[in-house]
């Protein structure tokens, strides 16, 4: 086991062991393809893909046939924009998200210009927000689709679905949310009764690498989006390929586990995170990116200037695992896309840590970890000519 103290949750959790004692039955006993019809191996691989469906749809308040299997968020945020663009290029070309949006989106959008389709970027205030009336004045009769992150995965900001939604069914656009990060940590069956597409990862949750779902409005017959993987015709025909029964057992084991007692972790993880950002907030002339009211219950995001961000990360990690984004993000050399979108300067971008708290950290790991990092924005800033000189 490592040494280090572990604050990047947002990154990945680690595996529960009752996620991993719900899978091994499954790699080496009960073992059969869930499509093979004609033996007891495959009966028992499908009901137990059934019966993980069923609970997770029942944890989700959403309907079985609402749910597609995949390996994980950027699959589906690829599933769900390439598929609505050719459900759709019908009606029309024009997409609308978020200059603040993960990669995989901002990515797959890129990817979709070059086949002309217009995507409009919406622009994020100081608190991560979009403007409503700027989205409403955005929104156009040839818009098919909006995708508008639910909780960001670098400052934990969430954006106000209810209203979002209102605008978007009022114009009759689809609309998309990557709700990854908020699994576990807050209710999203309001949420998902709100939207049209949804996806997460099973990691984001204490389950294992590798497992992902769409959630897809109004799929009862198959036909919410046109098949992403050809061969074989599993999951309504919408994703092809042989199910994956131990990583979709996990995923259901894992969500259990954590609607059990959702509303009481999310009330301790929302003491640890004050208590961290207080006390991260005691460096001198540290900042939170996090202001909003509507925030996730683990994630605490704090620039410090006069530190190289660079330098501070190298030097925090023998002690502490902590990153300054999202790790999709984390072989840039540029700062936070989310930060700069929120005006956030270069430099202070770049002098910033995202710290995510979880189901492991206890209030003496939130303690060690600001002793540490007071200690070492001290130490960066003695090597500084600019803090001398402030």
């Amino acid at each position: 086991m490592y040494s280090q103290l572990y604050f990047d949750y947002n990154a990945t959790t680690p595996c529960d062991k009752e996620v991993v004692n719900s899978m091994l039955p499954h790699f080496h006993e009960d073992f059969g393809n869930p499509s093979s019809s004609h033996h007891p191996y495959g009966w028992l691989a499908k009901s137990s893909v059934e019966d993980a469906t069923k609970s997770i749809a029942e944890n989700l308040g959403v309907s079985t046939n609402s749910l597609i299997y995949t390996s994980g968020s950027t699959e589906g945020i690829n599933m769900v924009l390439k598929g609505v663009t050719r459900k759709l290029q019908s009606k029309g070309n024009h997409i609308i998200t978020t200059k603040s949006e993960h990669k995989a989106v901002l990515d797959t959008c890129a990817f979709l210009e070059e086949d002309g389709y217009e995507i409009s970027y919406l622009d994020v205030d100081s608190e991560g927000l979009i403007s409503l009336e700027t989205l409403n004045k955005t929104l156009r009769p040839d818009t098919i689709l909006v995708s508008i992150l639910y909780a960001n995965n670098e400052t934990g900001i969430i954006h106000p679905l209810e209203e979002i939604a209102k605008l978007t069914q009022e114009n009759g656009s689809l609309l998309f949310s990557d709700t990854t990060q908020a699994l576990g940590k807050v209710e999203l069956t309001k949420v998902l009764s709100l939207v049209d597409f949804a996806c997460f990862s099973a990691h984001k949750v204490y389950g294992p690498k590798g497992i992902g779902l769409v959630y897809i409005k109004d799929n009862e017959d198959g036909d919410g989006l046109p098949s992403f993987i050809q061969g074989g015709g599993q999951q309504k025909r919408q994703r092809g390929g042989t199910i994956n029964t131990p990583l979709i057992v996990g995923f259901a084991k894992a969500i259990e586990l954590a609607y059990k007692n959702l509303n009481e972790e999310a009330q301790r993880l929302i003491s640890l995170r004050n208590k961290l950002e207080a006390g991260l907030l005691e460096i001198e002339l540290a900042v939170s990116n996090n202001t909003s009211f509507e925030k996730l219950p683990n994630t605490v995001h704090v620039s410090f200037p006069y530190v190289d961000g660079a330098n501070l990360l190298t030097a925090l990690s023998g002690k502490i695992a902590v990153s300054n984004g999202s790790a999709c993000n984390s072989a840039s050399v540029e700062p936070s896309h989310v930060l700069t979108a929120m005006g956030i300067e270069r430099s202070l971008a770049y002098a910033s840590l995202r710290l995510s708290i979880g189901r492991y950290t206890t209030e003496e790991d939130i303690e060690k970890a600001i002793s540490i990092i007071t200690s070492q924005v001290a130490k960066q800033r003695e090597a500084n000519i600019l803090w001398e000189r402030r």
